[in-house]
């Protein structure tokens, strides 16, 4: 469990917050690249770590992301022009660039030093993997770009969606380290006689800290011996990446690929959550049937989304449509979709859950692990040190797996050519 005060110093991230000092020392997402898809096109909110911004394609194809209002009388420049590389306010006219510089006043002719003066908060960006990446940290601490092995992934290959929840960032985390839970949230067929998460419902963790974060172990006993491994990667600050490579209701193959979630804080209460998953190599491009079927299975799919948002249809105001015979007979919770499953749970905690009431036990350890070094990482960033993952060498040429092996056998040695990026 944390105290009180580690709790506060872990889940808040707005501007000078502890956490929010070190979140901003790393390249995240801002929006998907497909929000903002032509040039000169409408501009659209970002709230990011708290902070109310507005993201823009300029003229050049440039991706600007910048303050949400005009420095002049502070009026939304949603409302804006976005034309000639710049957005322009609708009220008086003022004119900024993608770097924050004030390119035109008209209503102040000739007062070329206030125009000078002038600026609004900018931050950098890059695009990459479908996804417009920003630093909103200290300039001179700017790392290179990250170099994810999904960043590299084809289009042809690769899939990214976003979805919205309604909590703090850290239990969204929590849960997608939380590999015990899937044995009861995600059981979605309890009389199944295949799928290690039910055969085998106390998985052993082993966690191996990494320059990046670490790696986490979890083994399953299968039976007639079998062990089920699945090697899991969180890289700080909120990221996990997972095999996908078996399936366990019916056949054990299936398309061999790899998927993962950046969860990023909107502000101390709500959470993007960013969703990836690709092909395990070359040979294995993404159809379009492939990629509506991935989103339906995690309950996010064309119709399950309100329309013009990032938010699910089942949510916290509908208790998700749960369905009370459904949960008798075959599903845990009665909720369909693995990620409206882990929604359900995740909100219903609160949007900051009190973790000095916790209770945690051998399957939280991954858990455990990830808060401990989060807080160091804190710690580092506000004695103005470097916190680890900064580097793209340290995460640029891994890659999760899982598979069956004999019991006796080094998985070790059977998965080592295959966590090695392949793009």
């Amino acid at each position: 469990m944390l105290t009180p005060a580690q709790n506060e110093r872990i889940t808040r991230v707005g501007p000078g917050t502890p956490a929010g000092i070190l979140f901003r020392l790393y390249w995240q997402p801002a929006v998907l690249s497909s929000e903002v898809p032509e040039r000169d096109g409408p501009q659209v909110r970002v709230r990011l770590l708290g902070e109310d911004l507005l993201a823009f394609r300029d003229s050049n194809g440039e991706v600007g992301l910048v303050d949400a209002y005009c420095p002049h009388r502070r009026a939304p420049f949603f409302f804006g022009r976005n034309e000639e590389c710049g957005i322009r306010c609708a009220y008086h006219g003022w004119k900024f660039d993608r770097n924050g510089d004030c390119t035109d006043m008209p209503t102040e002719p000739g007062n070329d030093i206030m125009k000078e003066k002038t600026k609004i908060t900018a931050y950098p960006t890059v695009e990459k993997g479908g996804v417009v990446w920003a630093y909103l940290g200290p300039s001179e601490k700017k790392p290179s770009p990250p170099d994810y092995e999904w960043l590299r992934v084809p289009p042809t290959h690769l899939h990214v969606s976003k979805t919205y929840e309604e909590c703090n960032y850290l239990q969204a985390l929590e849960g997608g380290l939380d590999t015990a839970h899937s044995s009861y949230a995600h059981n979605n067929n309890m009389s199944s006689k295949t799928d290690p998460r039910l055969l085998d419902r106390s998985p052993r963790l082993d966690v191996n800290p990494t320059a990046y974060g670490y790696n986490y172990v979890s083994t399953r006993q299968m039976g007639q011996g079998d062990v089920y491994i699945r090697l899991y990667h969180y890289v700080m600050p909120f990221q996990q990446m997972r095999g996908g490579i078996h399936e366990f209701s019916g056949a054990r193959r299936k398309m061999p690929a790899l998927d993962g979630h950046v969860w990023v804080p909107i502000d101390d209460e709500t959470t993007y959550v960013y969703n990836w998953h690709h092909g395990y190599d070359e040979s294995v491009a993404l159809s379009d049937e492939h990629r509506e079927h991935t989103e339906t299975f995690y309950g996010r799919g064309p119709g399950e989304m309100i329309p013009g948002t990032f938010k699910l249809k089942k949510n916290r105001s509908n208790d998700y449509l749960i369905d009370r015979e459904l949960q008798r007979a075959k599903v845990y919770t009665g909720i369909t979709g693995i990620n409206t499953q882990d929604f359900a749970l995740q909100e219903g905690m609160g949007r900051i859950v009190d973790r000095s009431k916790e209770h945690l036990g051998a399957t939280d350890r991954a858990i455990i692990a990830m808060r401990s070094m989060l807080l160091k990482a804190i710690d580092i960033a506000a004695e103005g040190g470097t916190p680890p993952g900064l580097d793209p060498a340290t995460h640029n040429n891994m890659r999760a797996y899982d598979d069956f092996v004999k019991a006796g056998t080094d998985w070790r040695e059977v998965f080592e050519p295959r966590t090695k990026a392949k793009w």
